[in-house]
């Protein structure tokens, strides 16, 4: 059948793969970038309001150009500008974690949205979580708290003086995790029959429209101080726009669905650009959570799903 493990495991073809590792290395890229523009006098705010911007005008212009059909219900215009609202908050404190904690830590403890889609599907729509997922998750906490080297025993400087370094920016990661998997469940049960791409482009204009009037009414733009800040923006919104734009354009032919936790890669290949370019080393203890959370979050999204 085509739902066997076996037969779901090789329907996915190289381009297929490739595709999605692709997708994976920019979003990584986007972060890495902005942590180098946030580097040079960029501010959190801003960043947000031009990715939105820029990815909504990627992201229209194809649904433009693939005569996507403007068919929107009222029910979904008020759950889009739920969404809207959550995806402001997830964006700013995404980016906020990005900002002072090490890009692939960041990512990592964003990476625990899966558990935060189950929590909210079985509070909103009393869905019951699988099994396999209440078994993964000690795993996936465990793994983050090793990657974030919580006891402090990796960095020797101990739990409080550790907590007081990454505190901030964990409470950044784990909001924006748990808005992101608020965000999911109400795309799964609320927004059945609307084509991703003009979701996606609805959504970017409204998070542009929100974060544009935040950022003027409790302050104004900061854009970055040197040049090399520009260039930390101009890629930032390059790479983001340019991985939602593949993901809805090449991913959907390549029938790609049931593997789309390759995607989950991304913080690994955080890890090797922040090192590469920021000099942001981490411990080999941190290197298995990471490794391990990283396992855990592909487990959970290649898992044969109960109709």
């Amino acid at each position: 059948m085509s739902d066997s493990p076996r037969s779901a495991a090789s329907s996915i073809s190289l381009a297929a793969f490739l595709s999605l590792m692709l997708v994976a290395l920019l979003m990584g890229s986007n972060h890495v970038a902005a942590r180098v523009a946030f580097n040079h006098g960029l501010d959190v705010s801003t960043a947000v309001v031009i990715r939105s911007a820029f990815t909504a005008i990627m992201v229209s212009g194809l649904v433009v150009a693939q005569k996507i059909r403007f068919n929107v219900e009222p029910r979904q215009w008020r759950v889009l500008a739920v969404i809207a609202v959550l995806i402001s908050v997830q964006s700013w404190t995404l980016y906020s974690a990005v900002a002072v904690l090490p890009v692939s830590l960041a990512l990592l403890t964003f990476n625990s949205y899966p558990l935060w889609a189950a929590f909210w599907a079985r509070v909103i729509y009393k869905h019951k979580s699988e099994r396999q997922v209440l078994v993964l998750m000690p795993l996936l906490l465990l793994g983050l708290a090793l990657a974030l080297d919580v006891t402090g025993s990796a960095s020797g400087l101990g739990a409080k003086a550790q907590w007081d370094l990454i505190g901030w920016g964990v409470l950044c990661a784990v909001i924006g995790a748990a808005t992101f998997g608020l965000v999911l469940v109400l795309i799964e049960f609320e927004t059945k029959g609307l084509d991703g791409r003009l979701r996606t482009s609805l959504t970017m204009w409204m998070v542009t429209l929100i974060t544009m009037g935040s950022t003027q009414y409790f302050g104004a733009f900061h854009w970055p101080q040197e040049t090399v800040g520009w260039w930390g923006l101009l890629f930032l919104c390059l790479f983001y726009s340019s991985g939602i734009t593949l993901m809805f354009t090449v991913l959907p032919k390549l029938g790609v669905v049931g593997n789309s936790a390759i995607l989950n890669l991304e913080p690994i290949f955080a890890l090797a650009m922040a090192w590469a370019i920021l000099n942001q080393n981490i411990s080999p203890s941190q290197l298995i959570g990471a490794f391990l959370v990283v396992g855990v979050v592909i487990k959970l999204g290649t898992r044969k799903r109960s109709s």
